[in-house]
């Protein structure tokens, strides 16, 4: 017999009656009915139920062992009694009565209950984060990871794709986040940076002649952790195809987040195939976000219009100092008592707002504090403008366009929540596309890019001589899911004359271009593919199939919010020599007092 298990704790059932079997695992429940002692055990397979006389020469190791201790038993396998029965377990119709018990590693007294659901601090759970994998939900989250990264490989390798592995040693390349940068000891002074994306480098595998990558890829960023992003890493499905359209991308990459989001869906439902295309300027004017919930059913409006030369001085001085005005809908909001609606204003406040105005249509006119001072025919122009009807009512936000867009973007997923319209049990995916190419940045007073640099302008070389750079849009496509971005992806810029232009307007110069991305740029002068991709997150797609709110409740290892890893220590002092082999002296800040 193998000195540890002729099976696991997930395999035993009434075929294997009166068998003698040998299990290890955890102990993870103990139960004492006076004359018997009854044993969980817990492997990743499952959970089986043991027994064991007081009379049993092994009684007394058995009644030692804590609860997460290791332990290997030997027994008889016995079909329990109908009133026992458990039938939610798959070995719930047999226990094992046991012959021989040896504890393999007694734990200590636990700092974290791994046997039940009980809430603990985020810092306890990631300090003894091997405890807190051996619970149910997060073992399940952990093991479900891995399934759908499975799944997403193989969907990716029948679609054509080739996996390929990129440096993790790299240069430093201006990508947005700040890098986290490697010392190298045989060059002293001179630093690697961990990759941000493996953005040049998949580029590169196109202008090499491949035709399809893909990998599961490590990123690196030095940020601030979310809900929704990891501080330091995170994983992504990098992907990148030659000689395509924006729309062989969409055609390549939807089936296989429709696959994978319809294997793991559980009864949830999942948008079709194609996934719906919002332009980037009706996404912001619609949804006030460019990751637009279409859950939620609400739709924002501009009704700078209807206040314009109007009786509210309000606004309409405000729209004079160009302020504009956003319309949020309220269906069925007219039933609603007069404290929903003073709770929505107040809660407006908490968001940077002066209030949230609104006007009830019901019983045939118009009502609230703002109805009175727009005539008849603003009235009906507005109601055209929102597609309100009877029984609805209409909110108000007045700003400065981006102000405008982030309030009634809020608004708008907080008057849905309060009105409990927000589909459930449903994954609701678009495309967000033509991003614009450029933005000005207010404190700089300058252009920037205001997406990815090495995107293609629609309109080429052409649009950059002679559009202005802000109304040039770029073939930039964001994929969403359920209000969550998912990923940024592009046509790639393959060519040089186009990329010395784009840096140019963004304030580079040619000598600057090709300093800081000598590789890519060196690349397109010898026959670079027109190329594009884009590259889903892992955890996010893993946190939406969860149904979990936080991404370190489907990451194995995440560090806490302040980037910090508990339970190994990271980041950490090294020693003088160390700092000496790589030439690094330190100069810390003064310590706070």
């Amino acid at each position: 017999m193998h000195p540890y298990r002729t099976h696991t704790c997930g395999a035993l059932n009434l075929v294997h009656t009166a068998q003698t079997v040998r299990l290890s695992g955890w102990v993870h429940r103990k139960r004492d009915h006076g004359n018997l002692l009854f044993i969980d055990v817990r492997d990743h397979y499952g959970i089986t139920q043991c027994v064991i006389e007081t009379t049993s020469p092994c009684f007394r190791e058995a009644e030692n062992a804590r609860h997460e201790s290791v332990v290997t038993i030997t027994g008889k396998v016995i079909k329990r009694t109908s009133e026992t029965v458990n039938a939610k377990m798959p070995t719930g119709g047999i226990e094992i009565v046991i012959e021989d018990f040896k504890i393999d590693s007694q734990a200590e007294i636990l700092p974290i209950q791994v046997n039940s659901d009980q809430e603990f601090p985020e810092e306890t759970r990631l300090r003894y984060r091997f405890l807190d994998l051996r619970r149910e939900k997060m073992h399940q989250n952990i093991v479900l990871r891995s399934r759908i990264i499975s799944s997403i490989r193989q969907r990716m390798i029948d679609q054509g794709f080739m996996e390929f592995q990129t440096p993790i040693l790299t240069a430093s390349s201006p990508e947005g986040a700040r890098d986290y940068l490697v010392p190298s000891r045989l060059h002293p002074g001179k630093f690697y940076a961990l990759p941000q994306a493996p953005q040049m480098f998949k580029q590169l595998l196109m202008m090499a002649g491949f035709d399809r990558y893909f990998q599961i890829a490590p990123c690196f960023r030095d940020e601030d952790a979310r809900a929704d992003r990891s501080p330091g890493e995170f994983y992504q499905l990098d992907f990148e195809m030659s000689f395509v359209t924006q729309e062989d991308v969409f055609g390549a990459i939807e089936p296989v987040l429709h696959g994978v989001f319809e294997e793991f869906a559980d009864g949830r439902v999942v948008s079709p195939v194609p996934f719906s295309r919002i332009a980037y300027k009706d996404a912001m004017l619609k949804y006030g976000s460019d990751k637009p919930d279409l859950r939620n059913p609400l739709l924002i409006a501009d009704v700078t219009e209807v206040f314009k030369g109007s009786d509210f001085s309000v606004f309409a001085q405000a729209i004079e100092k160009s302020s504009i005005v956003r319309a949020i809908q309220g269906k069925g909001a007219a039933t609603q008592s007069r404290g929903f609606f003073d709770k929505l204003n107040e809660w407006s406040r908490t968001q940077g707002a002066a209030g949230l105005g609104y006007i009830i249509f019901a019983e045939g006119t118009a009502k609230g504090p703002i109805a009175k001072f727009l005539d008849d025919a603003r009235l009906a122009r507005l109601k055209q403008l929102t597609g309100m009807e009877e029984g609805d009512a209409v909110f108000f936000v007045c700003a400065s366009k981006p102000e405008a867009e982030r309030l009634s973007g809020l608004a708008r997923q907080k008057i849905a929540i309060e009105l409990d319209i927000v589909e459930r049990n449903c994954f609701k995916f678009c495309w967000v596309v033509d991003f614009p190419m450029f933005e000005f940045n207010e404190e700089t007073k300058k252009i920037d890019f205001s997406h990815n640099p090495f995107s293609m302008p629609q309109g080429g070389l052409k649009a950059l001589e002679t559009q202005d750079p802000l109304s040039i849009c770029a073939f930039q496509y964001d994929i969403v899911c359920n209000g969550i971005e998912l990923s940024s992806g592009a046509i790639r810029n393959h060519l040089p004359e186009i990329m010395y232009k784009a840096f140019d307007i963004a304030g580079y110069a040619q000598e600057e271009v090709e300093t800081q991305f000598p590789g890519l740029l060196n690349a397109l002068k010898y026959g670079a593919p027109p190329h594009g991709g884009s590259a889903p997150g892992i955890d996010r797609i893993v946190m939406l199939l969860a149904n979990e709110p936080n991404l370190r409740e489907v990451v194995a290892f995440p560090m806490n919010q302040q980037a910090q890893d508990l339970m190994m220590g990271a980041p950490g002092d090294v020693t003088d020599k160390q700092l000496k082999e790589l030439h690094i002296k330190l100069d810390l800040p003064p310590e706070s007092v």
